[in-house]
C-alpha cells in the first residue's frame, strides 16, 4: 500500500488540504503557514499522480478517496477538517459522503457536486509537446507553453511541475499520460444519493463560473448544512488570487465550534 506524500506542520486539530488538477501541495504552503499559526496541524497532501506522490494507472475519485483514508490511517487520524480545491474539492466531497464520521468539517473551494465538461485538453496538449522535446531551462519551457496559447498565469502555475530528471533533462513531476487519459473522469458528478450531514462551506470566486446560483438546490441536496460564500476579485484559483479573504472566510468556518 502506497501512502500519499505530504508536508505536515504545526500541532493541534488536524486540517487536511487537497489541491486541484495539475496542482500540488506546494501551491498551499503560504496558506498552510497561516493555518498553522492559528493552531492547526496542517497536512498539505499531494494526490496520486501529482507532486511527489506515487504514480498509478488508475485515477478516479474512488481511488483518491481510498488514498485519503489510507493516509489518515497511516497518520493515526480518526477524523479531520478538510479543505479541497477544484478536483481536491470533489475528492473531499466524495470522502465526506462515503464516511461522514471521519470528516468534521468540509470546505470546498470553487467546485460543485455537478458534472463538468473537460476543459483541460489544450493545457495537457501543450504539456505533452514539452515532454516530446524537453526544454533546456524553465525560461525556455515557459516560452514554449506561451507559444501554445497558454496565459502567463497558467504557464507559471504549470512550471512548478517541472523537475530535473536523472539525465538532467527537464520533465514533468506529474503523471501526464494517465492524467491525459483520465481527464473526463475528473468532471464526474457525485452520485445522486450521496449526502453529508455535517457543516459545509462552499467558497466561490466572484469572477468564476464553477458554482452558479442555480447550483444551490443540488448542493443542498447533497449537503443540507451547506453555506455558499464568495471571495471578491478572484476567479477559479481564489486561494491564490485573494489569499487574505480566503484565509479570513475559511478560518471563520474552521474555528467555529461543531
Amino acid at each position: 500500500m502506497e501512502i500519499l506524500h505530504s508536508y505536515i506542520q504545526g500541532s493541534g486539530p488536524d486540517l487536511i488540504i487537497l489541491h486541484g488538477f495539475l496542482g500540488m501541495a506546494d501551491n498551499w504552503k503560504t496558506l498552510g503557514n497561516a493555518y498553522e499559526s492559528k493552531g492547526f496541524r496542517v497536512h498539505l497532501v499531494d494526490q496520486r499522480n501529482h507532486g511527489k506522490s506515487f504514480h498509478h494507472p488508475e485515477f478516479t475519485y474512488k481511488n483518491m478517496v481510498e488514498d485519503l483514508w489510507s493516509y489518515m490511517d497511516y497518520q493515526g487520524i480518526s477524523s479531520t477538517k478538510i479543505i479541497g480545491h477544484s478536483m481536491g474539492g470533489k475528492t473531499a466531497m466524495w470522502a465526506a459522503c462515503s464516511q461522514p464520521e471521519r470528516i468534521q468539517q468540509l470546505l470546498v473551494a470553487d467546485i460543485g457536486p455537478k458534472s463538468y465538461p473537460s476543459h483541460h485538453v489544450h493545457i495537457l496538449e501543450a504539456m505533452k509537446s514539452l515532454a516530446l522535446t524537453p526544454p533546456s531551462s524553465r525560461q525556455e519551457a515557459g516560452q514554449l507553453l506561451e507559444k501554445k496559447g497558454l496565459a502567463s498565469g497558467i504557464v507559471q502555475f504549470l512550471l512548478k511541475n517541472l523537475e530535473r530528471k536523472s539525465d538532467q533533462s527537464l520533465g514533468w513531476k506529474l503523471n501526464l499520460p494517465v492524467l491525459y487519459q483520465s481527464m473526463e473522469s475528473i468532471g464526474t458528478a457525485l452520485d445522486p444519493d450521496m449526502s453529508y450531514p455535517g457543516p459545509t462551506l462552499f467558497l466561490r470566486g466572484s469572477k468564476s463560473t464553477y458554482i452558479l446560483d442555480a447550483d444551490l438546490p443540488q448542493i443542498l441536496g447533497h449537503f443540507p448544512k451547506a453555506r455558499i460564500d464568495e471571495i471578491p476579485e478572484a476567479g477559479h484559483w481564489l486561494h491564490a488570487e485573494n489569499p487574505q479573504d480566503f484565509l479570513t472566510k475559511s478560518l471563520g468556518f474552521l474555528t467555529q465550534i461543531v
